[in-house]
Parts: structure tokens; C-alpha cells; sequence
């Protein structure tokens, strides 16, 4: 607690001083709006804003080789930079990614800065900044990168045709589209979205699963085959325009979704087989009003309301040797729904100075119902049934001090108070508080050279579905769940380096030390049973490394080399075992690799990514599952005839991918059940795309 009230004290008096500053180095200077330094051709380097080093800005010109049809198309390659939609978690803050347009995030947190780019067309962009490490009137929500999309105040009509399919070399196609209507009239625009969407997973195929005993001995050989498809259909309206003296962004969508796959395997003497299907509609509504009080003052609110329902069945049947086991069975329905009101004062002291301070209230609701059979005889299940509300409340204030062209600083403090309450199987209640604070500084020493440091208490969001039980039937698994869960508390240490060169060149490195508080992992219940919750702390160390290499000097005109990778290292002690392990889901190393190339004579973009290794544990008191892949290969290419049509072919190839699940006889001591590994040959599939604007 110490810490805590030491490091939210720090902040606030950070934001004080920064304010104070402000007035004595500028209380008779007038106040004077910086306007971007436009870039140069397409094959020089954007230019950074003379009076923000840290803040570089790319005008369409320089985009021009590529042909875009979109300002995603644009966005994608802004060198060293890559698109984060956010986690989606509860609240607003940190959830809605690091996508900026015109200043501000999308209304809402599923219509996300990706779908809003695509729906943009490339002609209606009059710039855009990369901002790296923060500056004043950005909310960088902990982002150490942001990009912030300026379009042009036209009138215009435009539409965007686009569609899609997926298809897999002896496994299910699917197929897909979109239809897309904007009007622009001065500062009003409106628009319409009508979607049919797909999805699927790269690692259904065919292959073999061995079983083998504590001794060795096999004692099943079984051929494996899984597929799993599913889509939706929704709509989504969007509205932009002068209101009551401000400006008013809304959003809103409604949408249908389903979802199923199938696990068999099958040998002379056995069949196993597993069946999921889930169908399911959501909803939301998005509002952002902002109005500028006076030239430094600006009022920001926001509400958003989500809803979303859900009804899902498993089943798995086994037959040995002629004889039928008992057939298992698990059902779940359930409703979800969360409400944000948020309401900030952006206050420009001066050009380089920005403080903001706020407050966000919240409601979070997961209603579900499950049931777990046995040849249709119930079995009991731990909070089977269960209703799990949150009220939140937050309060927050922060501030963006330019001090010099080379260093900028950013601090601020949240406090956080919520109520987390179950009835049902289970009635209980908790409250928690938590400061959070928060310190970013950047400081550009020279052009084309940055340092940026961050130190930030997160917290993390609690999966309401954690409070209920689910089931795995394909392996076997069923889960209880647990109301006693508690949010996972991280202290985050990150320092990283990034040098540009060469017009489009990147290199930056960094690292990351997360001190980690109730981790969130899989713990033991009585009767036989597991379940999500806190098992201790933990530690992450990451270093990460992110290259663009432009080819040009070394004679492959319009080329780049790519290169991205987390090594990540993690440690927590096992809950069952008292020995130290991995978390569960975290990769240890997943490289990427790539090859890109623009031939503008042929209108034409191909490219090439490789993946040499991937893979993740996850550690259950009385399993182990692990899966590894290994040179996985995705290869494009995109022509583009005219500024309004787009056609791209996309092969994802994919021979390497084995999965092992050690099943244990006993808890502790631990013993070996069983080992079964499964090499599966993913299919090789095919994506389509044709999209037309016009």
C-alpha cells in the first residue's frame, strides 16, 4: 500500500508541476496551433513535426507506390507500426487500441480502428502521424505508439464491395462479403454497413494420434481429422456531425453469429467423436460528444452499451472394441451486457502542456446456465448456474508536458473502485480499490533516434466467464468455476530503443519486466475438478525485436525485409506441484519473417512471411497440453488495375503442427497416465478477395 499511495502521489504532483510550469514559462506568450511539416516523394522519409520530434507525419504522396484503396491499406504500412485493436476488455481505458482518427478512438469498442479504416477510402486522407511516445492533446491510454488518421472535409459518395472466401484443400469452404455506404457532406457524415462474415482455424486437418502408457507401451493408434467453421450476418450504422455546439460520433450494430466444428478419431477397434456447435446474436450502441469550451478547453463524453446472448451444446461419444460409452453432454445459455459512461476535461495550457481529468462509471453483467450429463444422468458442477455483476467506478487524471523538442513527458494516476457480485449457485460479494499510475517518457536525443521508458500499474479484467464452469469435451475436461477469483495485478517496467534510416528503415529493441500479482492460471478443486483462478505471483521478461530493412540500396527496387519477435520468459510456482513453471498461453517465441515487394510497373504487391517456430503450454492440475508448430508460410499477392479495384490471393501453408497432452493418474505425487501426441497436416487453404469502391 506504501508503494501504491508513494507512486499515485509521485503523479499527481507530476501533473501539478507540470501545470505550474506551464504558467510561469508562458503566462504572457500568446498561444500559437503547430501546423504538421508535410513529407517529401515517396522515397524519402517522413518528417517529423519540427516543434515534436517524436511525432511524424505521412502525407499521402508517400503512400502513392503502393496504390491504396482504403486507409487501412495506408496505415498497414506506415513503417514500424503495426495495428492493435485492443483487448476488449471491460472499461474503455486501454480496451479500443491504438488507432486514432481525426484525434479521437472509434465511438465504440467493437466498431474498432481497423473496421473504421477499412470502410475509409485512401482519397478522403489528408495525413497521417505517427505519434511515439505521446504529445500533448493525444490520449495514448498506455499505447507507446499511436497513429492518428486526419481526413479531408469533403462531400462525397462512396461505396465499398467486397468479397471473400476461404478455401481448404479437402476441408470446408466459406465464403463472405460486405457492402459499405458513406455520404460526406462539409462536417456531417453518415454511413451503413451490411456484412456476412466468416471464420475458421488454420490448424484443422487430418493426421494420427498415438497414445502411449506411463511404460511406453502403446495402447491406442487412432487417424485424427477436425474441421470448424462459422460466420454472421450483421448491420452497423454510423453518424458523425455538429450537435448541440459539439460534435457527435455514434455508432451501432446488430448481428447474428454461429459457430460449430467436430473432433474424430478413429481406428479398427475405436471411434471418439466430438461435437460443438453455439448460435448466438449482439448489439451495441456507440456515442461520443465533444465540444470545444473555449480555444484550451474541451469537453469529452462517451457512453457505450454492448449486449450479446448465447446458446451452446458439446457432446462426445466413444465406442471400444463394439461398446458404446455413456454419451457426455454439456449445455450453456447465457446473457451478457456492459454500460460505460465517461466524461473527460482536456485543458491545453499551452502548445506543450495538456491535462486532462476525468471519470468513468461502469456496469458489467454475465447471466449463465449450464448443464454436464452422463448418459443423460446430471452431474453436479461447482457454480453451474451462476450471475455475475460488476459496478465500477473510475477517476483519473493525466498529463502530456512537452518540456523540449527531445523530451516529453506523460503522467497521470487512476483510481479504481468496484463491486463484484454472484448469485445463483453461489452468493457472494467483493470490493476492490486500486491505484494506478502511470509514467511514459520519450526522449528524441536526435533526428531518427528515440528512447521511451514506461512504468504503469495495470490491472487486469476479470473473464466473467471464469466465475462459471465450462467443459472441453474433445479432451476429456470439464471445469468448475470459481467465485473467488480476484483481478491480476501487474507492475510494468518497459524500456525500448528505436532508430530510423533509409526512408522506410526501422529498428527498435526493448524490454520488459512485468512483476505480476495473483497471477490468473489453473488451480485444483476438490472432487477431481479445476478451475480458473489466482494461484501467486509471477514474473514476464520480454525482449522484443521489430526490423524493416528498405531493399532498394542493395538493388530489389520497391523491397523490404521484416523481422518481429517477442522472446518471452515466464515464471510462477504450480499450484499442484509447488514447482516452479511457465503461465499457462504465454509463447516463449513466435518470429516472424518476411519479404515485401511494391512492382509498381505491374500494378502489383507480393510478399512472403514465415513463421520457423511457434507454440504454447497450458499446465491443468491433471494435464498438460502443449502444441508446436514449426515453418509456417503465408504468401500473397495484390493488383491492384486501377485506383478502385483491388483483387488479392493469399496461400497459407502449414506441415508442422503436433499437439501433446500428458494426462496424470495422480495429483501429489504426480503420476503419468498417459501421453498422447497428435501430428496433424493442416490444410492448406486459399483466401480471396475482391474489392471494388466506387
Amino acid at each position: 500500500m506504501t508503494k501504491t499511495l508513494l507512486l499515485a502521489s509521485t503523479a499527481l504532483l507530476f501533473t501539478a508541476g507540470a501545470a505550474f510550469a506551464a504558467d510561469a514559462s508562458n503566462a504572457d506568450k500568446p498561444q500559437v496551433a503547430e501546423a504538421p511539416v508535410p513529407t517529401g516523394p515517396t522515397n524519402q522519409a517522413p518528417l517529423a513535426d519540427a516543434s515534436q520530434r517524436g511525432v511524424l507525419v505521412f502525407t499521402p504522396d508517400f503512400f502513392a507506390a503502393q496504390r491504396p484503396n482504403t486507409a487501412l491499406d495506408m496505415v498497414n504500412r506506415v513503417p514500424g507500426f503495426s495495428i492493435d485493436n485492443g483487448s476488449g476488455a471491460r472499461g474503455f481505458e486501454g480496451a479500443v487500441g491504438n488507432v486514432l482518427i481525426n484525434n479521437n478512438r472509434p465511438a465504440s469498442k467493437n466498431d474498432s480502428g481497423s473496421n473504421v479504416l477499412g470502410r475509409t477510402l485512401a482519397n478522403q486522407v489528408e495525413r497521417i502521424e505517427l505519434i511515439r511516445g505521446g504529445a500533448p492533446g493525444i490520449d495514448m491510454q498506455g499505447y507507446s505508439v499511436v497513429v492518428n488518421v486526419i481526413l479531408k472535409t469533403t462531400d462525397s459518395r462512396q461505396s465499398i464491395l467486397t468479397w471473400n472466401a476461404m478455401l481448404f484443400e479437402g476441408g470446408h469452404d466459406i465464403y463472405g462479403g460486405s457492402y459499405q455506404f458513406t455520404q460526406n457532406k462539409g462536417d456531417r457524415s453518415w454511413g451503413v454497413t451490411l456484412s456476412d462474415g466468416m471464420g475458421s482455424s488454420d490448424s484443422n486437418g487430418v493426421g494420427r494420434s498415438i497414445r502411449r502408457n506411463a511404460a511406453g507401451d502403446v495402447i491406442r493408434d487412432e487417424r485424427f481429422e477436425n474441421d470448424g467453421w462459422g460466420g454472421g450476418q450483421s448491420i452497423r450504422g454510423n453518424y458523425t456531425g455538429p450537435v448541440f455546439g459539439g460534435k457527435l460520433e455514434g455508432t451501432a450494430r446488430y448481428g447474428l453469429n454461429d459457430y460449430q466444428n467436430w473432433t474424430e478419431l478413429s481406428s479398427p477397434t475405436s471411434l471418439r467423436r466430438s461435437d460443438y456447435a453455439e448460435d448466438g446474436d449482439s448489439g451495441e450502441l456507440g456515442l461520443t460528444w465533444t465540444r470545444t469550451l473555449n480555444p484550451r478547453w474541451t469537453l469529452e463524453t462517451r457512453l457505450i452499451h454492448e449486449f450479446s446472448s448465447f446458446d451452446s451444446v458439446s457432446g462426445s461419444n466413444e465406442t471400444l472394441n463394439g461398446t458404446a460409452a455413456p454419451e457426455q453432454q454439456f449445455k450453456s445459455d447465457g446473457d451478457s451486457s456492459e454500460s460505460i459512461l465517461r466524461a473527460l476535461v482536456r485543458h491545453e495550457r499551452s502548445p506543450a502542456l495538456t491535462i486532462e481529468a476525468g471519470a468513468e462509471i461502469a456496469y458489467n453483467m454475465l447471466d449463465v446456465n449450464q448443464a454436464f450429463t452422463i448418459g443423460g444422468v446430471g452431474v453436479p458442477l461447482p457454480s453451474a448456474s451462476v450471475k455475475v455483476e460488476e459496478t465500477r467506478g473510475e477517476a483519473f487524471s493525466k498529463a502530456t508536458w512537452r518540456i523540449n523538442p527531445k523530451l516529453t513527458l506523460e503522467g497521470g494516476v487512476r483510481l479504481e473502485a468496484s463491486t463484484i457480485s454472484q448469485s445463483g449457485d453461489a452468493d457472494q460479494e467483493k470490493s476492490f480499490f486500486f491505484a494506478k499510475p502511470r509514467l511514459l517518457a520519450t526522449w528524441t536525443p536526435m533526428a531518427n533516434n528515440q528512447l521511451r521508458f514506461r512504468f504503469e500499474r495495470e490491472l487486469g479484467q476479470l473473464d466473467f466467464g471464469d466465475f462459471a464452469a465450462s467443459a472441453e469435451l474433445s479432451d476429456g475436461t470439464v471445469f468448475g468455476g470459481n467465485v473467488d477469483l480476484e483481478p491480476e495485478q501487474r507492475w510494468i517496467s518497459e524500456l525500448s530503443y528505436e532508430r530510423r534510416f533509409w526512408g522506410e528503415g526501422v529498428v527498435s529493441i526493448g524490454y520488459r519486466h512485468d512483476r505480476i500479482i495473483d497471477v490468473i492460471d489453473r488451480l485444483p478443486l476438490p472432487g477431481g475438478l479445476s478451475a480458473t483462478g489466482n494461484i501467486g505471483d509471477g514474473t514476464l521478461d520480454q525482449l522484443s525485436l521489430n526490423v524493416v530493412v528498405p531493399l532498394d540500396k542493395v538493388g530489389i527496387s520497391g523491397a523490404r525485409f521484416t523481422f518481429q519477435n517477442d522472446w518471452n520468459k515466464t515464471s510462477v510456482t504450480d499450484p499442484t506441484t509447488g514447482e516452479d513453471r511457465r503461465i499457462s498461453g504465454v509463447r516463449p517465441s513466435q518470429a516472424n519473417v518476411g519479404f515485401q515487394q511494391d512492382i509498381t510497373s505491374w500494378k502489383t504487391q507480393w510478399g512472403i512471411n514465415w513463421l520457423p517456430r511457434l507454440g504454447q503450454a497450458t499446465y491443468d492440475p491433471d494435464q498438460t497440453f502443449a502444441w508446436r508448430g514449426a515453418d509456417y508460410l503465408e504468401a500473397f499477392v495484390e493488383y491492384k488495375p486501377s485506383p478502385t479495384l483491388s483483387l488479392r490471393a493469399q496461400l497459407n501453408l502449414w506441415d508442422d503442427f503436433t499437439q501433446q497432452r500428458t494426462v496424470y493418474a495422480t495429483r501429489n505425487p504426480r503420476t503419468v497416465a498417459f501421453v498422447e501426441e497428435r501430428s496433424i497436416d493442416p490444410r492448406t487453404f486459399v483466401s480471396l478477395r475482391v474489392r471494388k469502391t466506387f
